[in-house]
């Protein structure tokens, strides 16, 4: 085998260590331990599970590489080899241990090779730890075979190598074995409790079991609820629990439909502010439900801007969104061809408060037409036209958000001019800059890069003074030693710079693939044939129906010929230039579960040829966007999304497309701007060119014309939002939860 490189920095420990481990490398296993023919076959085994090992990082030699760390590296590859050696030549030389021991034993250790692994690549296993595994293993070999147990290893190892020595089944049989796995599930909860009842779920007789379910309950009393209304044992045993939290949720778990209405008003119920028999008299009347629920949110705001700790905010917050957008947004959405008066007058029973979630809750379906005519001018005329007092009657509460929105659809301006003070307005857009490192997630960053694309083309004097803003909070950020606080600001400083000098090259700034331009090699290579392939998801309303009709005539038999059209797919490839191909799944009846078995033959047909889009068209509307993103796969570099809006989307999609530029609308995607965007990104596809999102949106808007909504669609050079997210990650690092 070869050796590493000389190791040049070693702490006195990890010294005597290597020392240990050099002469274990020098020991020959076949000497004295050739094992007898009856075992020879299990040696065999994990000296092909040894060598299994060593590739599961990915490099074709007799190195393991876990990272940069020359030591780490070191000490598991000499763990894989030398030290599986001399263990399996140790079991294979005890005369005190029985034939049928050494083999489980020895089989043991083939499935923790095989375990180390399977983890490894699954980022389940530290390799650093493997060192370790193997001592353990070992140490609870030699309790096993005096019938010790071995429960005191496992209390005093890490959870991954406890489960990894455990699922070797070699110690079953050990007098501790079930009270190991027992200590092996307190592990788990105490390195994930949101996963405490998933994990009781499987093992709902610990001793210990009601501890848990009090400790996770209470800090996800979400998770309590949909696990309490299970019929099954852990189910029964949350019903159980002496404790009245535990009880007042197990409650609404099992109260039928009505749980569900009942569970944002959990803090107030728990505390007495609110009867569940009042709320559930609302649950017929979504309107007064909506109003309950923004009266309720104001209600916890006032609280939480006072100290006090609010239960399942969340949970309301969604509910929240989601009933606005049922009960007023999609309706007046729908309404849009009906004459203001009419489309609108289901608005006008709401006060300014309750429009001002209303926008909240429409960030992602709400029509342009929706807010500019209908929603933001009846909120301002009641709030006599002064966005200071709407603010504070609010409490600032999502203010974030409520600013980038106003910035996407242009009223920005209006409403920052409706203060009578102009230094009001300054402080507030000073706010809408600072102190991001101490938010959780991303989302509030994601909205200042967002409204920065629109405030720099509508509002010069805001632009400057949030570019100024944001060196400040930097310099802050830098002063205070905050890592996260620096990253944040560095990364919205150098976008604002590049929304108007393009000489910055982000790419180069973040570490992040090409954020103005993608190579037709690069929407070529996931194809074995060096192709290009773009998968288009069309829906079954009348809408879907309507734009797949009018998708068939872009492909006309002078240059393309249909390869496949059988009852739930169609494919094209292009006849003339560099090879293109273009799946789309047909708009099948969507109540039956047709549309579904559609897009599920499709995927199915494209894995099977181990074919891989990297163009990838939605073409629905905004509520069916959730179900093209999660078909989305890795390998798509555009994304077109006839409507999209907001964080969630653009977050949704990077998670399963890191690479993805994509294009969003801020409303519903018309069918005469996406067609020639779909012409023109196959001409440039034929051509064999690749695509510079500058020049090709100038194109694009050359090809459309005068058509009204154009501009609603949002390039990927300037989805701020996006870039951002994907700057943040690589300088965070790809193990950051935030994202």
């Amino acid at each position: 085998m070869r050796r590493m490189a000389p190791i040049l920095r070693l702490t006195i420990s990890t010294l005597s260590l290597m020392i240990g481990m050099v002469s274990i490398s020098q020991a020959n296993p076949d000497k004295g331990c050739k094992p007898p023919i009856g075992r020879a076959l299990w040696h065999d085994r994990i000296d092909r599970e040894q060598k299994n090992a060593l590739k599961a990082d990915g490099r074709p030699d007799n190195l393991f590489f876990a990272g940069n760390n020359e030591d780490i590296n070191y000490f598991v590859t000499q763990a894989l080899t030398s030290k599986i050696d001399l263990l399996q030549c140790r079991i294979e030389s005890d005369s005190l241990t029985g034939d049928q021991k050494k083999k489980g034993y020895l089989l043991g250790l083939e499935k923790i090779l095989k375990n180390f692994s399977q983890s490894f690549r699954n980022r389940q296993f530290t390799a650093s730890r493997l060192p370790t595994l193997v001592e353990t293993y070992e140490a609870a070999i030699e309790k096993d075979k005096r019938g010790l147990t071995i429960e005191t290893l496992v209390d005093q190892s890490s959870y991954d190598v406890a489960r990894v020595m455990l699922s070797s089944d070699a110690f079953d049989r050990n007098p501790g074995f079930k009270t190991a796995k027992n200590a092996l599930v307190r592990k788990y909860c105490q390195l994930h409790p949101e996963k405490t009842f998933s994990m009781l779920k499987d093992n709902p007789d610990v001793p210990f079991r009601d501890s848990l379910i009090k400790l996770a309950g209470y800090k996800y009393p979400r998770l309590l609820y949909d696990f309490a209304a299970a019929n099954n044992k852990l189910g029964y045993a949350i019903r159980n629990v002496d404790d009245e939290f535990i009880r007042t949720i197990a409650k609404m778990a099992t109260s039928g439909g009505s749980g569900q209405i009942l569970f944002p008003f959990l803090d107030n119920i728990l505390k007495g502010h609110q009867k569940p028999e009042e709320i559930i008299a609302l649950k017929d009347d979504g309107e007064k439900y909506y109003k309950l629920l923004v009266k309720t949110r104001m209600d916890y705001v006032n609280r939480s801007l006072n100290g006090e700790k609010i239960l399942e905010m969340e949970s309301l917050t969604k509910m929240l969104e989601r009933k606005g957008q049922e009960i007023f947004i999609k309706k007046i959405n729908d309404l849009h061809e009906l004459p203001d008066a009419a489309r609108f007058r289901i608005l006008q029973q709401l006060n300014a408060n309750e429009l001002y979630y209303l926008v909240i809750a429409g960030e992602r379906d709400m029509y342009t037409s929706s807010y500019v005519k209908g929603i933001y001018p009846l909120m301002m005329s009641k709030v006599g036209n002064r966005g200071d007092s709407l603010l504070m009657s609010v409490g600032f509460d999502r203010f974030k958000k409520f600013i980038r929105i106003a910035a996407g659809y242009n009223t920005l301006g209006n409403f920052l001019g409706t203060f009578p003070d102009g230094k009001q307005a300054q402080i507030l857009m000073t706010a809408f800059v600072n102190n991001l490192e101490k938010s959780d997630g991303l989302e509030d960053g994601v909205d200042v890069a967002d409204s920065y694309a629109s405030i720099v083309e509508t509002n010069k004097t805001i632009a400057i003074d949030m570019l100024n803003n944001t060196k400040l909070n930097f310099d802050r950020s830098a002063a205070e030693g905050n890592k996260r606080g620096m990253v944040i600001y560095n990364l919205l400083y150098k976008l604002f710079q590049s929304a108007t000098d393009s000489s910055i090259n982000l790419s180069k700034e973040f570490g992040i693939p090409p954020v103005y331009s993608l190579s037709y090699e690069t929407l070529a290579s996931a194809d074995s044939s060096n192709r290009v392939v773009m998968q288009v998801f069309f829906y079954g309303d009348e809408d879907g129906r309507g734009n797949y009709a009018k998708f068939l005539p872009q492909f006309p038999a002078s240059s393309w010929k249909k390869i496949e059209d059988n009852k739930n797919w169609i494919a094209f490839s292009n006849t003339k230039g560099k090879p293109l191909l273009i799946y789309a799944n047909k708009p099948l009846d969507e109540e039956n579960g047709d549309l579904d078995k559609a897009q599920e033959a499709l995927n199915a047909y494209l894995a099977g040829k181990n074919i891989q889009p990297t163009i990838v068209i939605h073409r629905g509307h905004s509520y069916y966007a959730p179900y093209t993103i999660s078909q989305i796969q890795p390998a798509a570099k555009i994304v077109f999304l006839g409507s999209c809006g907001g964080y969630h989307l653009i977050h949704d999609v990077l998670r399963h497309a890191p690479d993805a530029h994509i294009i969003a609308s801020k409303q519903i995607g018309k069918e005469i701007i996406n067609r020639p965007f779909i012409e023109l990104v196959n001409k440039k596809m034929s051509a064999g060119q690749g695509i510079e999102w500058m020049s090709f949106w100038s194109e694009f808007k050359s090809n459309v014309g005068r058509v009204d909504g154009f501009d609603d669609y949002i390039p990927p050079h300037k989805n701020l939002g996006a870039i951002f997210i994907k700057a943040y990650k690589s300088a965070m690092g790809e193990e950051s939860g935030e994202f």
